[in-house]
């Protein structure tokens, strides 16, 4: 355990200290295979029983492996009903990706499957492929430890971030559909009535426009024109569209939130990930020195600040220098143009801690509907240089009424997929004409975020790009094994009405 923390740290109660700061997290030794398990357990949401979903390895809630070790797990499924499970961040062979039908069928009740690949150093997790399951908190974390990480010889901290109903997901869905997920932010936008030629129907005015037009010179300030009040030449942004019972950080809410204890003087690397189902987040530091050193797994040139963003699917390491002093340390999540939070609290030994407030007293901002943020990215190991092969625009759509939500104008099952030849050097340009912001996730591939509203970058290599509103976001990557790969929103009420399209891959000539 004392490879978690600094050398010599409270060394009497390294089991302790293991518990707390790494809480219903398994970790994986040895050579044979990890049992996890797909299965209910039950939560404490504010004093009120919650019936949840979770993958649950030998100690409990997720897995930790160390520097090469390779992904050799044997899940089962608990449940009472199929499920399937996709390892994001990582990229296992094909077959192995936890994607329903594309190709192995669901997980069936009592079934076991097994895995083993190679894995990626990084901040990932793992969650179900069924938008419902993972509404229901069918995720967890999955750490893969790099001998980097444990030269640096720093605490970690998982932060393992959901949004939460009491209602079933089925309900929260039919909800929004209808208008009636409440939301704060700007208010929903004013749409047109739908194009009843597009797919679905789903379609309004603005993804009637001749997008053609529109070549990457002509997004330059799209960004700029989308400030903090989330308004865009008098339209407003629909920042979130549905109000959840609860925010949680590992598990639980402010009203009895982890404390981490950490030692004087404490060096803290601090794992983010976002699993909520349809909440953006802002990770505020407070009065810790912070500087966010990775995004979704891959190192970044280091960024000194105290308050970073991260959509669904994403993941931000931060490293945090405490001060020689005693006392607590709160680290917040906030939730995007609302006054909910949620976080948890480091501790020195003996102090205080004190009761904080569920609601801040101001409402957070919208995320990075300018690419501010994204901007200030540089990856430390980018792709190498090489000609583009081929160059792919993705146009995202949809509306509030009817709720329909598209990629290229078409919902899943209506698709027309996008297409490499394995090896190729492949642009994909994700242009969002529509008011909602958009996590966009691509299985099986790293890529590198090289454009902004048109301006060239070096960005952060990712998994997962945040898409504001009338803004476009260009990456880079290389196409890798033949097969079909999902490509889709992490918005899951997005992704449950059709938002995801493929990247269908041919071997190469």
């Amino acid at each position: 355990m004392n490879t978690l923390s600094r050398r010599g740290f409270l060394a009497a109660s390294a089991a302790a200290i293991g518990a707390a700061q790494m809480p219903r997290i398994a970790f994986a030794q040895g050579a044979a295979p990890i049992s996890l398990a797909a299965a209910t357990r039950t939560l404490d949401i504010d004093g009120r029983a919650a019936t949840v979903f979770g993958l649950v390895g030998p100690s409990g809630q997720g897995l930790i492996l160390d520097p090469g070790q390779r992904f050799r797990v044997d899940l089962t499924n608990d449940l009472d009903v199929g499920t399937i499970i996709h390892w994001h961040g990582q990229i296992p062979p094909n077959a192995q990706d936890g994607v329903p039908d594309m190709p192995m069928p669901l997980l069936a009740s009592g079934e076991t499957r097994s895995y083993d690949f190679e894995t990626r150093p990084g901040t990932h997790w793992m969650h179900s492929h069924v938008p419902t399951q993972e509404m229901q908190l069918l995720a967890a974390p999955l750490i893969v430890r790099s001998a980097e990480d444990v030269a640096a010889d720093r605490q970690e901290v998982v932060m393992f971030l959901h949004d939460f109903s009491f209602k079933g997901p089925e309900e929260v869905l039919a909800e929004i559909g209808a208008g009636h997920g409440g939301g704060h932010g700007a208010g929903h936008s004013a749409t047109a009535a739908p194009d009843q030629g597009a797919p679905m129907g789903g379609m309004g005015a603005m993804q009637g426009m001749d997008h053609g037009a529109m070549g990457h010179g002509g997004m330059g300030n799209m960004g700029a024109m989308m400030g903090m009040g989330g308004q865009m030449g008098g339209m407003a942004m629909d920042l979130n569209d549905y109000d959840w019972d609860a925010y949680l950080a590992n598990d639980r809410t402010l009203s009895d939130p982890e404390v981490v204890q950490v030692e004087r003087g404490g060096r803290i690397r601090l794992r983010v990930i976002n699993a909520a189902a349809a909440t953006v987040f802002w990770i505020d530091t407070g009065g810790a020195e912070a500087r966010l050193v990775a995004t979704d797994g891959h190192a970044v040139q280091p960024v000194a600040g105290n308050r970073f963003g991260l959509a669904m699917g994403q993941r931000l390491d931060i490293e945090i220098d405490l001060p020689n002093d005693g006392g607590t340390w709160p680290i917040l999540a906030l939730r995007e143009g609302a006054r909910e939070r949620t976080g948890l609290i480091l501790a020195t030994q003996g102090a205080e801690v004190r009761r904080l407030d569920a609601m801040a007293e101001t409402a957070a901002p919208a995320f990075d509907t300018d690419l501010a943020q994204e901007a200030r990215l540089i990856a430390r190991d980018p792709l190498p240089d090489r000609q583009v092969d081929r160059s792919q625009m993705l146009m995202l759509g949809g509306s509030m009424q009817p709720y329909v939500w598209t990629i290229n104008r078409a919902v899943w099952g209506q698709h027309q997929p996008i297409t490499a030849r394995s090896g190729e050097r492949v642009v994909l340009s994700f242009h969002n004409m529509s008011m909602m912001a958009h996590p966009m996730h691509l299985h099986g591939h790293v890529f590198q975020v090289v454009g902004l509203n048109g301006r060239r970058v070096a960005g952060a290599l990712r998994d997962t790009v945040h898409v504001p509103p009338m803004s476009m976001v260009d990456v880079a990557l290389d196409a890798g094994e033949a097969a079909r790969w999902m490509l889709h929103c992490h918005h899951m009420p997005h992704l449950a009405t059709g938002m995801m399209t493929e990247f269908a891959v041919t071997a190469s000539v």
